[in-house]
C-alpha cells in the first residue's frame, strides 16, 4: 500500500487542505507500514539540484529536531547524500499534532521505495521492491568511430557502454586494433515489473569484437573478488596497466625521438599522445594516489599517480580535473580523473601520457603484464555451464531483441 501512496502521492495532495473535518484520533503506526489515515496531509517535495534532504524537510516546516532522527533511521537503507535532482520525496504530517512528521517516503530507483514511519518505539525504516523479471537483451553494431558512440547507437545504455569500454581498454589498444568496420555484439539484462514496465538496467553480460587481427570473445563472471571479465577459457582479462587511458582517441605522437611541434627542435618524447576531443575524459591507467595534480610548465594542466608497484603516470595538457581529485586522492583503475584539454605546450587537443618505472620513462605502448587469474574447478565448470546456456539464449535472438531469462 505504502508503494501505491508513493506513486500516487500527487493526487493525494488534496488531503492537505480537506481536513474540515477531522476523523478519530489516529493510532500510532504500526512497524509496519500502513495507509494514509484521514487526518494525515500529504505532500510531494521534488528535488533540485543541490538540495539535501535536511533542507527539504526544513524547507516545508519541518523542525530539524524532529528530522534528525527521521533521516537516521532512514540512512542505513537510503543515504541521505544519493539524493538526487528529480527525486520525489513523500511527506506524511499528523495536522491535530501540529503537522508533526509520520512518515517519509522516497521512490530511488522505478520499482523499489523506501520508507521511514513513526512508531511508538520509534522511527523504523522499511524497503520494498517490485517483483523483478529479468530479460536479456541482444545489441549488434559496426565500429565507425568513437566506440562509446557506437555502443549507444547499437542501443546499449551509456551506463553500460562507458563500463565496458573501461573494461576493454585492458585488452584491446583501440589506436591500433579497433578499426572502421570491425563488428561487436553485446549481451545485457534487463529488469522489468509484473506489467512489463522498465524497472532498470541491468549488467553487460557477454560481448564480442570481431577485428580485422582477432577475435575477441568477453564473458562477465561473479568472483570472491567482486565481478571480472574473462576470455572463453577463463583466464581474466585484466592487466596492470590500462592499454589506452581513453576511449576514441588516435594516437598523434609517439614515443621516442621526436621534432617538437611547438618548440620547433628535436627531443626526446617520453610518452604517447592521443588526440581527442576538448573535454573527453581520462581514465586512471592503474589504481594510484594522486602525488601531484596542478600547473605544471610545458605539460599545462597535469595529474601524475604513484602505483602500488612504485610506478607513476603522468596525465598532462588537461583541460580540467575530476570533481574532488587533490593531492592524496585515491583512485581506481578505469576511473575518471580529468579532461583532455590544451594547457601548456600544445598545439591542439590530447593527452600526453606517460608511464614512469625505476625513475625512467618506459613505452607505454608496450603491453602490461596480464593478470594471473585463471579459473579452475568449480569455478571453472560454473562459468562454462553459464556460457553454454548465454549462447543457446542468443542463438535465438535479432538485434535488439529481449527475451526473458529462464533462470
Amino acid at each position: 500500500m505504502l508503494h501505491c501512496v508513493a506513486r500516487h502521492a500527487r493526487w493525494l495532495t488534496f488531503l492537505a487542505v480537506f481536513l474540515a473535518s477531522p476523523a478519530a484520533p489516529a493510532q500510532p503506526d504500526p512497524p509496519k507500514a500502513s495507509p494514509v489515515t484521514q487526518t494525515e496531509a500529504v505532500r510531494v517535495l521534488v528535488a533540485r539540484p543541490g538540495d539535501t534532504l535536511t533542507q527539504l524537510l526544513v524547507g516545508a516546516g519541518v523542525e530539524p529536531a524532529e528530522a534528525r532522527p527521521a533521516l537516521s533511521a532512514l540512512a542505513p537503507i537510503f543515504p541521505p547524500r544519493r539524493l538526487q535532482p528529480g527525486h520525489e520525496v513523500t511527506l506524511r504530517q499528523d495536522p491535530s499534532r501540529e503537522d508533526a512528521l509520520t512518515a517519509l517516503i522516497l521512490e530511488p530507483a522505478p520499482g523499489r521505495t523506501v520508507t521511514v514511519m513513526r512508531t511508538p518505539s520509534g522511527w523504523q525504516a522499511v524497503e520494498e521492491e517490485s517483483t523483478r523479471h529479468r530479460h536479456l537483451v541482444y545489441a549488434q553494431g559496426e565500429v565507425t568511430g568513437a566506440l562509446l558512440h557506437d555502443l549507444e547507437r547499437a542501443g546499449l545504455p551509456q551506463a553500460l557502454g562507458l563500463d565496458l569500454v573501461r573494461m576493454l581498454g585492458h585488452a584491446v589498444d583501440f589506436q591500433r586494433e579497433l578499426q572502421p568496420g570491425d563488428g561487436f555484439t553485446v549481451l545485457f539484462e534487463r529488469f522489468r515489473d509484473a506489467e512489463g514496465g522498465l524497472l532498470r538496467d541491468g549488467d553487460v553480460l557477454h560481448a564480442e569484437f570481431r577485428m580485422s587481427t582477432r577475435r575477441l570473445s568477453l564473458w562477465r563472471q561473479e568472483t570472491a573478488n567482486g565481478p571480472e571479465w574473462f576470455d572463453e577459457n577463463g583466464r581474466s582479462l585484466r592487466r596492470n596497466f590500462l592499454r589506452t587511458p581513453l576511449d576514441g582517441a588516435r594516437v598523434s605522437s609517439g614515443f621516442g625521438q621526436r621534432r617538437h611541434p611547438v618548440l620547433g627542435f628535436t627531443r626526446m618524447h617520453q610518452g604517447i599522445d592521443f588526440a581527442a576531443p576538448t573535454g573527453t575524459p581520462v581514465l586512471a591507467a592503474a589504481e594510484g594516489v594522486v602525488e601531484r595534480i596542478g600547473f605544471a610548465g610545458g605539460y599545462g594542466r597535469l595529474i601524475e599517480l604513484r602505483h602500488p608497484d612504485g610506478s607513476m603516470t603522468r596525465y598532462a595538457h588537461l583541460s580540467g580535473f575530476a570533481r574532488g581529485m587533490q593531492l592524496g586522492s585515491r583512485v581506481g583503475q578505469g576511473e575518471a580523473i580529468g579532461r583532455v584539454g590544451s594547457s601548456g605546450l600544445a598545439t591542439g587537443p590530447h593527452l600526453h601520457y606517460e608511464i614512469v618505472e625505476n625513475g625512467r620513462s618506459v613505452d607505454p605502448a608496450i603491453a602490461r603484464p596480464a593478470a594471473t587469474v585463471q579459473l579452475a574447478g568449480a569455478e571453472l565448470e560454473a562459468f562454462q555451464r553459464t556460457r553454454t546456456a548465454i549462447l543457446a539464449q542468443i542463438a535465438h535472438l535479432e538485434p535488439m531483441q529481449e527475451v526473458a531469462w529462464a533462470e
